[in-house]
């Protein structure tokens, strides 16, 4: 297996606030992960160094077999697809959709007067139909619903054949019909052959994919657990990580949790 990801020791220090504290983490590239975490545990922050936004404090953060702080970021950025709230606040409202899938092309936000050729445009129409969305090329991204917003946003992030794919909390928002077609495209992404690694931010097992291989618990910007999903996902790690007395269940792929 090759490693996309490899940090050591890393740590993120604001201040008198350590948010995250030593994280040892390996992803390779056949890797599906899910981050499971409470609110403030420092999850957007590990997914903020894995999408070159961010430097570490102290120890080495090594990202698709460059070091962060040693590579021109701007190089290395198109090479990650990124989904996330800050970023879809970002995209213009008013741009048709095939143009916000295909301008990740240019890692633009909004057309301009770039130029693609018809295999780019062919590409995000195959991603749009792959997402389940062809119907709504021509539609502009301001009058799309929560759910269908997120699923255009996948397709950006893949639009570039990315070697390591990130997603912040992709399903919050969503209501029951949405946070399904979501899980369904998901899982159908992550169990394609060639896909990129890839990395799920959550606060709710009920959220995690069929087809993702590993967990990382992360508590107060330490791992609690990391690991293949069956070792590292456990009704003990799981009430640990959230300081609460919980049952987890697995039916068909997927999770349940519930307190005691």
């Amino acid at each position: 297996m090759t490693a996309v990801v490899e940090l050591a020791g890393v740590s993120i220090v604001r201040g008198d606030a350590r948010l995250l504290d030593g994280i040892d983490w390996t992803i390779d590239e056949a890797d599906r992960w899910v981050v499971i975490g409470p609110n403030g545990a420092g999850k957007t922050t590990l997914l903020q160094i894995l999408a070159a936004q961010l430097h570490p404090t102290t120890g080495v953060a090594g990202l698709l077999d460059e070091v962060l702080g040693a590579v021109d970021v701007f190089e290395l950025r198109p090479r990650i697809g990124l989904t996330s709230a800050a970023l879809a606040d970002r995209l213009p409202k008013s741009e048709r959709v095939s143009d916000v899938v295909v301008s990740a092309s240019y890692a633009v936000l909004g057309r301009w007067r770039e130029e693609y050729d018809e295999l780019d445009h062919q590409r995000a129409k195959e991603l749009l139909a792959e997402l389940g969305i062809a119907h709504l090329a021509d539609r502009t991204f301001g009058t799309l619903s929560e759910g269908e917003r997120k699923r255009v946003q996948i397709a950006r992030a893949l639009m570039t054949d990315p070697e390591l794919m990130l997603m912040d909390e992709p399903a919050a928002g969503l209501d029951l019909t949405g946070r399904e077609q979501l899980v369904r495209s998901l899982s159908s992404i992550a169990t394609a052959v060639g896909a990129p690694a890839m990395v799920l931010v959550t606060h709710h097992v009920e959220e995690i994919p069929p087809g993702f291989t590993h967990a990382l618990l992360l508590k107060q910007g330490r791992i609690v657990a990391a690991g293949p999903m069956a070792q590292a996902l456990t009704t003990e790690t799981l009430s640990d990580t959230f300081d609460l007395a919980l049952s987890l269940r697995q039916e068909d792929g997927r999770y349940t949790a519930r307190a005691l």
